[in-house]
Parts: C-alpha cells; structure tokens; sequence
C-alpha cells in the first residue's frame, strides 16, 4: 500500500501498524455481532441478506 514511505514505516515501526489493527477489531466485532443479531426474515427488494453488507439497489433501467 504505502511504499518508499520513510515516514509510514517509521511510524509503523513505532506504533505497529494501526490500519491493520482496526481491521481486525472492525473483523472480530462483525463476528461478534453476526451471532447476536437477527437476521432478517423477509425479503424485500434491495434489502441486504447480511446486515453488514451494502444494501443493493434496484439497477436503473
């Protein structure tokens, strides 16, 4: 992603490397919320079968 970045990789040398981190946190808490919350029951029109993904809407005609 970021190369021949002296800075990025020094801050990544110094801190680790945030991006990283915050997606698999952002991974485990889908995780955690997939179990817990309901799915849905009816299928409607554009309405997403996983709560956490995009909705898709109808395609323009």
């Amino acid at each position: 992603m970021f190369q021949e970045t002296p800075v990025y990789d020094r801050l990544v040398a110094e801190r680790g490397d945030i991006p990283v981190q915050v997606r698999g946190e952002a991974d485990r808490i889908r995780r955690d919320l997939a179990q817990v919350l309901p799915r849905p029951t009816t299928s409607q029109p554009g309405a997403s079968q996983n709560v956490f993904e995009p909705k898709q809407f109808p395609a323009a005609r």
